[in-house]
């Protein structure tokens, strides 16, 4: 039984019940079916691995036909569920402030010869420094992080990426949408402190710090190690240096100490998975743009300068080898009044993006998201949302569930539940709260195609794109691999 006279158990429980709630209006067809695969996935004994086994759920009273046609045929109001996920309650940071982590992960599909809009998607091989492209369908997705360890996040949003358009471009419209979302639920008011978002090396940080300021956000995104920066323009007088002002000063370059000079802010910590942790930084850095790529508009090209963090451990978990991680924050002459716990809280918050990769591993192993083998992107954009639905009841539900461990399983603080236990005891908590989906009504299946009579008309067979931005670039000749090492990144 649930204690509603705790005040924390009590609010909890209130916001699970209206978020059910909501998620059930935001279901416009087939939405007694919809709900209750959402509920099987949630009440599932194990890793979800097809619709039709979750039509065996004891929740889900329908048959397996209806699991396919509700995906398939089903709506859902995107917009309106996009509203709520923003709507409930947030994890924030120790001063109070959102992080948000964008990342992009892929629903493969490699031997679907009939769904349209596939993509080639980066993934990683078995060896060192090697990747492989597969077919699927790329998601960009947008998470809320918590401030301490831990792997849970709260998904706010997810889009997927259609064939030849620029990711960057679609991030920055989605999250341009989210905080608007955000804002009129109350989760940013002014006067609040900035959102910070947190990005890796696939996403280029001053180009979405670019498109993204006029809200009130602060970019924080590792860099190649590879790459070249350029320095604030020294004083110039023309009448003494002659010519025209220059845009750009020295260089920056990562891979040479030379040119760095002393930092701006320095810092040493001890931690205790990665020994002693050195941080340093130096203001007023930009990249040296070109006209290429994303910059071919008209006009003189933008000077977007920030601060470059560069962060050093004595040790990684696993063993390897550490190498310096390069991180660039949009905060502009931040280092005047940036102290050595902001320079900290920034790399740790950096380290807190990869909770993100918790959560699409759940999303994945146990929920079943890329399980069903489905070939319209519709429909799985249709499941999509029902996992991200189901994923949001999980983090609603975890101050109300107790621990149901296994006996070889370590007991674990109530406020420190994984995803996966938490919806072991989901079963028990589900009776508790709105369940408005209604009981199916009886009915017969349909005759089927006769004995006999083959099908005379044969799916479309699609092929994959390879072009994934705007621009498609022109195929290189094949040139033999030249021994000298790859040349440095000026921009």
């Amino acid at each position: 039984m649930i204690s509603v006279h705790d005040p924390v158990v009590g609010k909890a429980f209130g916001w699970l019940r209206r978020f059910r709630k909501e998620f059930y209006a935001c279901l416009t067809t087939r939405q007694d079916a919809l709900f209750e695969l959402a509920d099987a996935v949630l009440c599932a004994d194990g890793p979800v691995r097809s619709l039709a086994e979750l039509s065996l759920v004891g929740e889900h009273r329908r048959g397996h036909g209806s699991s396919y046609g509700a995906v398939v045929d089903g709506r859902i109001d995107v917009e309106r569920l996009r509203s709520a996920l923003a709507g409930v309650p947030l994890p924030r940071a120790a001063d109070g402030r959102l992080v948000l982590a964008v990342d992009i992960t892929s629903w493969l599909r490699p031997e679907a010869h009939t769904s349209p809009q596939r993509i080639l998607c980066h993934t990683y091989g078995r060896g060192k420094d090697q990747a492989i492209m597969i077919p699927g369908w790329p998601y960009s997705m947008v998470v809320a992080l918590e401030p301490g360890r831990s792997s849970w996040t709260a998904p706010l949003d997810v889009v997927r990426l259609a064939p030849g358009v620029d990711a960057a471009t679609v991030t920055a419209a989605q999250l341009r949408a989210l905080i608007g979302r955000l804002t009129a639920a109350g989760q940013y008011k002014p006067g609040d402190p900035q959102i910070l978002i947190v990005a890796d090396a696939g996403y280029d940080g001053p180009r979405l710090a670019w498109l993204l300021r006029d809200l009130p956000v602060q970019i924080l995104a590792r860099m190649r190690a590879d790459r070249v920066l350029r320095r604030a323009t020294p004083p110039w007088i023309a009448r003494v240096h002659g010519g025209r002002k220059p845009r750009h000063g020295g260089e920056f370059v990562f891979g040479d100490p030379a040119t760095w000079g002393d930092p701006d802010v320095a810092t040493t910590t001890q931690t205790r998975l990665y020994g002693t942790a050195s941080a340093l930084a130096w203001d007023r850095l930009h990249p040296r743009l070109t006209r290429r790529a994303a910059w071919t508009g008209s006009g003189e090209l933008p000077i977007i300068a920030g601060t470059v963090i560069r962060l050093q451990v004595d040790r990684l978990p696993s063993g390897a080898i550490p190498k310096p991680v390069w991180l660039w924050w949009s905060g502009v002459h931040a280092t005047d009044t940036t102290t050595p716990a902001d320079l900290d809280r920034l790399w740790q918050t950096f380290l807190r993006r990869f909770d993100i990769e918790h959560t699409f591993r759940m999303l994945k192993q146990t929920l079943g998201w890329t399980s069903p083998k489905i070939r319209s992107p519709d429909a799985a954009d249709r499941w999509t949302w029902l996992i991200l639905a189901a994923y949001t009841q999980l983090r609603l539900a975890r101050p109300l569930v107790a621990d149901l461990r296994r006996p070889w399983e370590k007991p674990a603080e109530p406020d420190r539940l994984t995803p996966a236990r938490v919806r072991r005891a989901f079963r028990h908590l589900r009776n508790n709260t709105a369940c408005p989906a209604a009981a199916p009504k009886p009915t017969r299946p349909g005759p089927g195609r006769p004995p006999g009579r083959p099908n005379h008309q044969p799916t479309n067979r699609y092929d994959v794109h390879v072009v994934t931005s705007n621009q498609a670039s022109k195929p290189k000749p094949k040139t033999k691999k030249s021994v000298n090492p790859r040349p440095r990144r000026t921009g």
